[in-house]
């Protein structure tokens, strides 16, 4: 059974969804003004192997990711969603363009990013500023119910009405009122931890809409509320983000959640942890700040950032460095290596070959992945099935190269690994070059080499190496 850390309980659980069968999973999207960084995709990388292994397991995985495309202010990480500028008016301004253009620029990149990455897209990825409507509704409900509150076309979330405010966090309000306050609190809040709902709009500010308390534009929080509850439903399996949006957005999304809805928001939140870079937070200052074309750039590929990051748990603190980088392309490449050559393998007929059980590696992958997808782990198996596999290569032993590749790429498909198939050689011409080896075993030389003519019309080649027979594309 597949065990998750649930951030929310502290501790792993067996996964049961709300619904046999089918799975509703919600991720934090990014903030489209600017290039989203490496750190930022493992996060997403998360949710993605996540993804694929419910699916691998049998699940109907319904996943949402949204674009936050207004709202999110520059001092959300330290006050509660009220303070600061929108990041996408902020850029727009600096770049004398629309937030419009910004957004869908960034958003654009995000898409083709996560591709290289070969992270599955979402069914969905509705846009914060398409959904203004659902977010009033749900601004309206909590106010009905004595959850928030207007100032001079000013809504807040009265925490204090929410008894059960810091549970995902720890940060309850008797804890948070004995810290000091980072920056001024709003004028019109009763309480300095409430959070603002809906942001009166200066005149000139470039994003606002109509709404019951005068043109203005909604605050972060509430946004992933309103398009999760829209498309997932007001009770959820499972919520997935950076450790970052522990406090205060998850906090925040709960509060409100729950409030308006009087059910449970999320059975299970997974956070991933921050990563650094050459052990230091990632920062343009510190010149440590990367995003996949700076990768690109140093002679590495997309699915080598992405081993990178299988290589390290996700509740890890994972260290990226270049030598690391360097060793998960190795490690990439003993795995290509490994299905290259089982795709060239002629099985093996004689009295002492072997099968390889692939069911023996399939079991302990599983186990791992339902250890909370414990990737490290999982690879291990992975490069401890690749060795195995070799040595019955080497001694020419391995009589079920085609049953062992299948059970290969079941695994690493479940990772998202790309491999270079342009070595796979059609069955056909690998029965060729088995007959052919076959021939010459009995001394049938003339028989054996019109079986070479034959695999060479198709396009290929024969190579006799000391490993055994292997067949190749033509150059």
């Amino acid at each position: 059974m597949l065990k998750l850390y649930n951030t929310l309980t502290k501790q792993k659980a067996e996964f049961e969804p709300i619904e046999k069968g089918k799975v509703s999973l919600y991720t934090c999207g990014p903030t489209v003004y600017n290039y989203q960084h490496i750190g930022n995709y493992k996060s997403f990388m998360t949710a993605d192997i996540l993804r694929r292994y419910l699916e691998y397991s049998g699940f109907e995985v319904r996943h949402i990711q949204n674009i936050t495309d207004v709202g999110h202010l520059t001092d959300d990480d330290v006050a509660q969603g009220d303070s600061g500028e929108d990041k996408m008016v902020k850029k727009a301004l600096a770049e004398k363009k629309s937030p419009e253009e910004i957004a869908r620029f960034f958003e654009k990149y995000h898409i083709d990013t996560s591709e290289k990455l070969n992270i599955l897209a979402p069914q969905f990825a509705p846009r914060a500023t398409e959904h203004i409507p659902l977010m009033i509704k749900l601004i309206e409900q909590l106010i009905d119910k004595g959850h928030a509150y207007e100032t001079n076309g000013n809504v807040f979330l009265d925490v204090t009405s929410y008894e059960n405010y810091g549970k995902l966090s720890g940060n309850t309000l008797e804890d948070l009122n004995v810290g000091a306050r980072l920056t001024e609190p709003h004028p019109d809040k009763r309480n300095q931890w409430d959070f603002a709902l809906w942001l009166k709009a200066p005149e000139d500010h470039l994003m606002q809409w109509d709404s019951p308390w005068g043109r203005g534009y909604p605050g972060w929080h509430i946004e992933c509320s309103a398009m999760c509850i829209d498309y997932l439903g007001e009770t959820i399996d499972i919520h997935t983000g950076g450790e970052d949006h522990i406090f205060p957005h998850h906090e925040a999304e709960i509060a409100q959640s729950e409030g308006a809805t009087g059910k449970p928001f999320v059975h299970y939140w997974m956070h991933t942890r921050h990563m650094l870079v050459d052990g230091k937070k990632m920062s343009k200052s510190k010149g440590n700040f990367y995003i996949l074309e700076d990768v690109i750039a140093k002679g590495y590929s997309a699915t080598d950032l992405r081993f990178t990051y299988l290589l390290a748990h996700y509740r890890s603190q994972m260290n990226f460095t270049w030598e690391s980088l360097s060793q998960a392309h190795k490690n990439l490449e003993s795995l290509q290596n490994f299905r290259d050559r089982l795709s060239t393998f002629v099985a093996s007929q004689e009295r002492d070959c072997e099968r390889l059980d692939t069911e023996i590696y399939r079991k302990d992958f599983e186990e791992a992945m339902n250890d909370d997808l414990n990737t490290p782990l999982a690879i291990s198996v992975l490069l401890r099935m690749v060795t195995d596999g070799n040595v019955l290569m080497d001694d020419k032993k391995l009589h079920n190269p085609e049953v062992v590749l299948k059970a290969f790429e079941k695994l690493t498909n479940i990772l998202g690994i790309i491999f270079n198939t342009a070595t796979i050689i059609p069955q056909e011409v690998l029965n060729l070059a088995k007959k052919r080896d076959e021939a010459r075993a009995s001394k049938e030389f003339s028989r054996a080499d019109g079986l070479r003519d034959e695999i060479i019309a198709n396009g290929y080649i024969i190579e006799d190496t000391p490993t055994g027979t292997k067949v190749k594309e033509k150059k």
